[in-house]
Formats: structure tokens, C-alpha cells, sequence
């Protein structure tokens, strides 16, 4: 009885972890999102004042951009690696462990069809 409560709470507990990771990742897009309308607004303000050129505030946006997407890429790649790890420690098949044993229980399938022709 005991075996079968285990899948049921590592299941739950997948489960959590996802809707916690969607959770973060949701507010950290929002955050990003909020951070550069405020960095626009920022740097609109300092062209009406005068104290940078229009072509400085385009260019200091552009590289805020880029260093953000930057930053996605490295956030995005750490959360994956971060989401395999758990995975791993859960002890959930990857893809490549279905395909592997699909390809396995195929071969299989054929040598028992052989077989099974052979003793007719």
C-alpha cells in the first residue's frame, strides 16, 4: 500500500515545483517588462532636459536591450539546467529513455515474431 502512495507524491510534488518555477517565471517577465518602461521613461527625461542627445538615449537604450536579452539567455539556461537537475533527482524518464526503450521493445518484437515463425 505504501509503494503506491510514493508515485502519487512525487507526482504532487513535480507538479508543485512546475507551477512554482511557472510562477517565478511569469513575475520575473513582468518585472523586465515594468523595469524598461521605467528605463525609457528615464531616458526620455534626461533628452527633454537636454542632458544627453536624442541619439545617446536611442543608443543607451539599445545596449539596455541587449544586455537584457543577454541576461534572459543566462536566466533561461540556468533554469533549464536548474529544471534537468530536478528532473533527474526525481528520477522522471527524459525523452531519450522513452526512445531508447520504444527502440528496445521493438527490436524485441521482432524477435519474437521470428521466433514464433520459425516454430510454425
Amino acid at each position: 500500500m505504501a509503494t503506491k502512495a510514493k508515485p502519487v507524491d512525487e507526482e504532487r510534488e513535480r507538479s508543485l515545483f512546475f507551477e512554482g518555477a511557472r510562477k517565478i517565471l511569469l513575475a520575473s517577465i513582468g518585472v523586465m517588462a515594468l523595469a524598461q518602461e521605467e528605463a525609457q521613461d528615464f531616458v526620455d527625461r534626461l533628452v527633454e532636459r537636454g542632458e544627453i542627445a536624442e541619439q545617446e538615449g536611442k543608443e543607451l537604450m539599445r545596449e539596455m536591450v541587449e544586455k537584457r536579452k543577454e541576461r534572459r539567455r543566462e536566466i533561461k539556461a540556468g533554469f533549464n539546467r536548474r529544471v534537468e537537475e530536478a528532473i533527474e533527482q526525481m528520477n522522471v524518464p527524459t525523452k531519450d529513455d522513452i526512445e531508447a526503450l520504444s527502440a528496445k521493445i521493438t527490436a524485441l518484437s521482432k524477435k519474437i515474431d521470428d521466433l514464433k515463425k520459425s516454430q510454425s
